[in-house]
């Protein structure tokens, strides 16, 4: 019986790929430090305007609506960083060069790629947290909050992430900044993400069962309180699809303009 064991060159190559993306991270945080705490106010601004504003809209919302609402702003602040804030930093890098001059370094693109999807996807995780605290805080709702809802948070976080990073790097960036302040307003108030879909068209929800957003806010709602929502897997399908596709489109853009 033959047993396969990788060789000490393929190790060692792992190991620099995972020592190069792990600097680059951390590079790139740096590069973002003076933008950081301006990224954590924006944040918390959109969290706690969810809540309240839409609080403001509805009054005192029944249980039910107060649930959405809670479980919406945490989402809301996940695909505002992904799809909004990353596709225009990447935008702005490309313009100013700073992003052709990142890929004239020996690492490799999937390296480069890897590590600003790591880094928008940790940005994006403290707004989460402080849309959940708002949202129970403002409609004092009790959470049931499942196992696997940290990864579920990192896997919409990255996913949208992948999704605004590839836009920003397939089109051009005018066009780009362009689409992500239509993507506010789609996100805010015609997405499924703060109300049920069925109060929408049906062309509209037909729209969002192919889209993203519909699957990221159900996988946020089903982890937060995971006994009166569900996670369709038809909409975790989706979700990742868009992932995948999303992060292919990145890595041919990169590659094709080296």
């Amino acid at each position: 019986m033959t047993t396969l064991t990788a060789s000490p060159a393929t190790t060692s190559s792992r190991l620099d790929a995972v020592r190069q993306t792990l600097l680059l991270v951390q590079w790139q945080l740096r590069r973002q430090s003076q933008y950081l705490p301006l990224m954590v106010v924006v944040q918390v601004f959109m969290a706690v305007t969810t809540v309240v504003g839409y609080g403001l809209l509805v009054g005192d919302p029944d249980p039910a609506t107060a649930l959405f609402l809670a479980t919406g702003a945490p989402t809301i602040t996940l695909i505002t960083v992904g799809i909004v804030m990353t596709p225009q930093m990447v935008s702005q890098a490309r313009t100013e060069g700073s992003l052709d001059w990142m890929r004239t370094l020996p690492v490799p693109r999937t390296a480069f790629l890897v590590s600003d999807l790591l880094v928008w996807t940790l940005i994006a995780l403290p707004g989460m947290a402080l849309g959940i605290l708002a949202g129970v805080l403002r409609f004092d709702i009790h959470l049931s909050i499942a196992p696997w809802f940290l990864p579920a948070t990192v896997l919409v976080s990255l996913t949208s992430a992948a999704v605004g990073y590839g836009m920003a790097t397939v089109l051009p960036p005018q066009l780009a900044n362009l689409l992500t302040q239509a993507l506010v307003f789609i996100v805010l108030l015609f997405s499924p993400v703060s109300y049920p879909a069925e109060r929408m068209p049906a062309w509209l929800q037909s729209a969002h069962e192919w889209l993203p957003i519909e699957p990221m806010a159900q996988l946020v709602r089903a982890g937060l309180a995971q006994d009166t929502f569900s996670m369709p897997t038809r909409s975790l399908v989706v979700l990742l699809a868009w992932g995948v596709g999303s992060v292919a489109a990145a890595s041919v853009a990169l590659r094709r303009r080296a």
